[in-house]
């Protein structure tokens, strides 16, 4: 059974195993890097809602929210409403050694955990930075430097952050918040934040959500807000080599690159205490004049979002449905003929001439 034991009272199979195509580890390299850092990476997973990425032999990465009806009873648990689903959805909680080793076992290489604490969901504990370079170009220089605007904006408002690589090819930057810092708050000083380092180089960097319009510039995404997840500190990544997201001091992230951390040899790096934990700064105050400037800033996916439906209906009006075969796909979004009321179906919108195409709310399939 490729090595099987007993950790923490968790049985482990198939440690032998290649963790996925093109990692270059085996489960048991995922296995012993998750428990080696456990004394890190637990306490920022501890108490939120925690969805993961698994790879299971022969499959797609996909994203695991609900936990299986196999969970173990002693996996802690919470339910939140999901509106998108329209239902509830049971999220575990890693607060333990045990949850974690199981979790590996079960081949979760990635952990987002969300910026909320369960119980709490509308007083963040972070804002979050999300920067990440053009898709054109993978060269981690272009994010240190967009995050060097970002810190930069973050000192005139008199807050501070800590940084980390996202284990992919972009950064992270968080700034702590005082307790009882409204998710509307944290958000709109967010946007705030990015459309300001927008402005300090607007021809480097911009906060545009939809990709065609980012013109081969860094994206500095500041959506990660509310009940948003972000891949967790020290988690690992499902990418070749598997690396890791890690904290690395401001002064030295021009000095590093993503592969430089991965699942063999990021533990050892830990020579003692928790580097996230004494890199991020203590818990500030949102700026009143930054928060009100966000205020005003459109939310980006939501703006993203009619703006591509927007576009679908401009190109829809000029698609022939006898010529497309009853489906096209228009600015990311599958459209299917829709002949009840004689439009087209995108996603969960319905496109109609008599409607003057403006989108009718219906039933998900």
């Amino acid at each position: 059974m490729g090595g099987d034991e007993t950790r923490d009272g968790v049985p482990l199979t198939n440690l032998a195993q290649p963790l996925f195509d093109g990692a270059q580890t085996t489960k048991r390299d995922l296995v012993d890097y998750l428990d080696a850092v456990r004394d890190q990476f637990i306490p920022v997973l501890r108490d939120r809602p925690l969805s993961v990425i698994r790879v299971l032999r022969g499959q797609p990465p996909f994203m695991q929210k609900n936990v299986p009806p196999y969970t173990p009873p002693w996996v802690r648990t919470v339910r939140v409403w999901a509106e998108s689903s329209r239902r509830e959805v049971s999220y575990a909680l890693c607060d333990e050694r045990r949850t974690l080793v199981w979790f590996a076992n079960q081949r979760a290489v990635e952990f987002h955990p969300t910026l909320v604490l369960a119980g709490d969901w509308h007083h963040p504990t972070h804002l979050v930075l999300d920067i990440d370079p053009p898709e054109a170009d993978d060269t981690f220089g272009l994010a240190v430097r967009a995050a060097l605007l970002v810190r930069q904006v973050l000192a005139d408002a008199g807050l501070t952050g800590a940084v980390k690589t996202s284990g992919a090819k972009g950064v992270h930057v968080f700034v702590p918040l005082v307790t009882g810092t409204s998710s509307e708050d944290a958000a709109a000083a967010t946007r705030a934040i990015a459309a300001r380092a927008e402005r300090l180089d607007p021809a480097f960097a911009t906060t545009a959500f939809i990709r065609e319009d980012r013109g081969g510039k860094v994206f500095l995404d500041s959506t990660r807000a509310g009940g948003a997840t972000v891949v967790a500190a020290y988690s690992p990544r499902v990418r070749p080599g598997v690396p890791v997201s890690f904290p690395v001091p401001w002064d030295a992230l021009d000095s590093v690159a993503p592969a430089d951390f991965n699942v063999r040899n990021a533990a050892p790096l830990i020579t003692a205490g928790d580097p996230w934990a004494a890199l991020m700064p203590a818990p500030q105050s949102l700026d009143p004049g930054l928060v009100e400037e966000g205020h005003t800033i459109p939310i980006a996916r939501v703006q993203a979002m009619h703006e591509g439906k927007r576009r679908a209906r401009r190109q829809l009006k000029t698609v022939d449905p006898d010529l497309s075969g009853g489906e096209v796909r228009v600015e990311g979004l599958t459209c299917r003929r829709y002949r009840r009321v004689g439009g087209w179906r995108c996603n969960r919108a319905v496109i109609t001439p008599a409607k003057f195409g403006v989108p009718i709310p219906v039933a998900s399939s």
